[in-house]
């Protein structure tokens, strides 16, 4: 995956401004930093990638999607638009995902740091995740997703509300 990471990267670097790696940054407090790519540039380079690296594969994507959100290197602050990238690479595989997913996808709502990753990870690909589950699998989920509600993380209360409404809206 470190050749899939590095294009994308390398991409999202080669599409970004200054100024607008100065508003991102300021918007997000500081929280993270950023290469001032555009949302646009962002899902373009996802799709890109998955042309030029075809037949990526259920681990290959969590894979992917975990060194996208992590840092680009030791010592340097996580980077907006690559978890952003790893938001809509989830978001365009969330058919392969398993209820055994949900722990990644906590621990990327844990260290999101903002609603503009959170709503989309729960809207586009914790819910859709959560629908398409039946059986054991619904069950195990449901339990997950019950302690969510109860952790003293906010982001975590955040998205299992906001997993919860969703789901009440469209049943």
């Amino acid at each position: 995956m470190e050749d899939v990471a590095g294009f994308i990267d390398a991409t999202l670097q080669n599409e970004g401004t200054w100024y607008r790696a100065e508003e991102v940054e300021s918007r997000l407090d500081g929280a993270l930093t950023s290469y001032g790519a555009s949302v646009g540039a962002v899902r373009g380079t996802v799709r890109d990638a998955g042309t030029k690296f075809k037949g990526l594969g259920h681990d290959d994507v969590t894979a992917l999607a975990s060194q996208l959100w992590g840092r680009p290197e030791p010592g340097r602050r996580a980077v907006y638009e690559r978890r952003l990238a790893a938001v809509v690479l989830l978001q365009s595989r969330v058919a392969f995902l398993r209820h055994s997913d949900l722990t990644r996808l906590e621990g990327f709502i844990r260290s999101a740091h903002t609603a503009e990753l959170v709503d989309p990870l729960v809207t586009d690909v914790v819910v859709p995740l959560l629908a398409a589950l039946d059986g054991a699998d619904r069950q195990r989920a449901r339990v997950v997703t019950a302690r969510w509600s109860r952790d003293p993380d906010p982001w975590v209360r955040h998205a299992a509300a906001l997993a919860a409404e969703i789901t009440a809206r469209t049943a």
